[in-house]
């Protein structure tokens, strides 16, 4: 005790410096009752920076100390310690020490250590105490004759923190500030979109440059800080790459991870086990419509705001909502031996239901997948009796009892239009629907191309039937539309006469041998052509193979 009142005769410029020491592994004091643990905590601390955030990360029921003071010189100035939980509830509080006004030297005398004991520990004093895990701000007056320390404590688990001091209150925030009413309004609610709207930042009206708004969507809870998400985000099992939603850096991201691009809105999609969420940056835009959003499931939406020069952010008062359900899909009658072709528009309509009742015991189903991405999904009196993607013509037999309810729901699984025929019968209608190869992939021949000439060849069947080529010059450009938007139920009809090769009738009862190939000739050199091959059956139904993109020799 006697070489604790030493210290208190050091200047303060000499007791900062010397207090630059290691933290220490003890127990936390609830309350300071000896001035020996008050001295023992400020000696064994860390300086906190000043107009610099912080990052202390603490150990399960270990406290961290960090201490600071006014630069000598100074008078009454205002000061602000923000701390930002980035996980679990945490204990901090604040404790001020003043030094006695007597410098009288200690004596050998206990009555006079113990009477100076006394008179000194009066001088300690806790001026702030908070436990939570919400952003906390303390504002207040210091001296330059006076002396903080800022204690820490996790009780949960290991975790981390972020604490900025400041004592310079004139020259604008660290933090973006929050407007008066910070809630986030839901203004709109559909079965797969939210849409949210909130008040404009003042910092976003100040310094609308490097300053921007961040949405979080996730199906878990709210979040009072980006630095708690982000931190949750990462103990799911999702990584992220640092500061990706500040800073909007072309981060390389993990495979469970997805970057959407669109409209000057960065999106990142982290899929983990514990859901999915979603980060969204759209600028200073304070209205967003969050898609994609599956029916009837409620999801937390938190809003930040960020500054990307100093990546600091502060939240809005999440919120919560939960999406519509799914309205019915219109049930459409299958009848016995006429096609239905379905058109399903994957942003408004994504669903389509069928509805059949059997006549017979045995009942088929056939599906002709004409665009884009579809699932099929076929019950029996509710039981699911067959359930995949859709890949070019596929037939389900299946066998019940008379009058058994058969219900198809087809489910678009893209953005963009898709379409499929369906025909439901009970006699297995080959003939309505061409019989099909193994592939319906086109092949060409590099070794045979020309300037003038291409080579290609197909698959055909043990059934004689009807081929007809086409053919299409197109651009560079053109080559990702052509192939993605191409209808693979439409017929010759859609196409100009002047892209009409020919038509030819073959097979070959021995499946190694139906093999055709065709030379088309008249072309132009180093030119890029689209070819097509149509299948007919005895139906005049077509079948259209996979489309083919070849270019001719520039030099020959």
């Amino acid at each position: 005790l006697k070489m604790s009142w030493f210290w208190l005769y050091l200047p303060l410029h000499l007791l900062m410096a010397t207090c630059l020491c290691h933290s220490i592994k003890a127990p936390i004091s609830s309350s300071q009752q000896s001035l020996k643990s008050n001295l023992f905590n400020f000696y064994h601390s860390l300086i906190l920076a000043d107009g610099k955030e912080t990052t202390v990360h603490l150990l399960k029921d270990i406290p961290k100390r960090y201490y600071f003071a006014l630069e000598e010189g100074r008078a009454l100035a205002p000061f602000s310690i923000t701390v930002t939980p980035c996980d679990v509830p945490i204990e901090w509080s604040i404790l001020l020490y003043k030094p006695p006004p007597g410098k009288a030297a200690p004596g050998d005398h206990d009555t006079q250590e113990v009477s100076k004991s006394h008179k000194a520990s009066s001088m300690v004093s806790t001026i702030f105490t908070y436990k939570g895990n919400s952003v906390e701000t303390y504002m207040g007056m210091s001296s330059h004759s006076a002396l903080y320390l800022l204690e820490f404590l996790s009780t949960e688990r290991d975790t981390h923190i972020t604490v900025y001091l400041t004592t310079d209150t004139t020259s604008g925030h660290l933090y973006p500030e929050l407007p008066g009413d910070p809630r986030i309004d839901v203004i709109g609610i559909g079965p797969t979109t939210v849409t949210l709207a909130w008040k404009h930042s003042p910092s976003v009206l100040q310094h609308s440059e490097g300053i921007q708004y961040c949405l979080l969507v996730n199906e878990k809870h709210n979040y009072k800080s980006l630095c708690a998400a982000e931190t949750a985000i990462r103990s799911s099992g999702m990584k992220l790459p640092p500061t990706v939603a500040l800073s909007l850096s072309p981060y390389l991201l993990e495979p469970q991870q997805v970057m959407i691009l669109s409209n000057s809105e960065l999106s990142i999609i982290n899929k983990g086990s514990s859901g999915e969420v979603r980060q969204v940056c759209m600028g200073t835009k304070n209205t967003y419509t969050v898609p994609n959003l599956s029916p009837s499931t409620q999801y937390y939406f938190d809003v930040f705001i960020v500054n990307l020069l100093t990546n600091a952010s502060a939240a809005y008062t999440g919120t919560f909502a939960r999406t519509l359900e799914e309205p019915e899909p219109k049930v459409t009658e299958l009848k016995d031996g006429k096609v239905v072709h379905v058109v399903l528009d994957g942003k408004r309509q994504k669903f389509y239901s069928l509805q059949y009742q059997a006549r017979h015991k045995k009942i088929h189903f056939t599906f002709q997948l004409c665009r884009g991405q579809i699932r099929v999904h076929i019950t029996r009196n509710g039981k699911t009796v067959a359930s995949e993607n859709l890949s070019g013509l596929r037939y389900f037999s299946l066998k019940g009892k008379l009058l058994d309810t058969y219900s198809v729901q087809l489910r678009s699984t893209e953005e963009s239009n898709s379409s499929v025929k369906v025909l439901a019968s009970p006699h297995f209608h080959k003939p309505l629907f061409p019989l099909l190869p193994e592939s319906l992939k086109i092949k060409s021949f590099s070794k045979l191309r020309t300037c003038r000439s291409v080579t290609i060849a197909w698959l055909g069947t043990q059934e004689e039937s009807k081929y007809c080529v086409y053919r299409k010059k197109i651009e560079e450009d053109q080559i990702w539309r052509e192939l993605q938007s191409a209808d693979r139920c439409s017929g010759p009809e859609s196409r100009h006469k002047s892209e009409k090769v020919l038509c030819k009738y073959f097979y070959d009862l021995n499946l190694q041998r139906a093999v055709t190939t065709e030379t088309i000739k008249g072309l132009e050199a180093g030119t890029l052509y689209l070819f097509d091959v149509y299948l007919f059956g005895p139906s005049g139904i077509p079948v259209r193979y996979h489309s083919k993109v070849v270019r001719t020799r520039k030099k020959c």
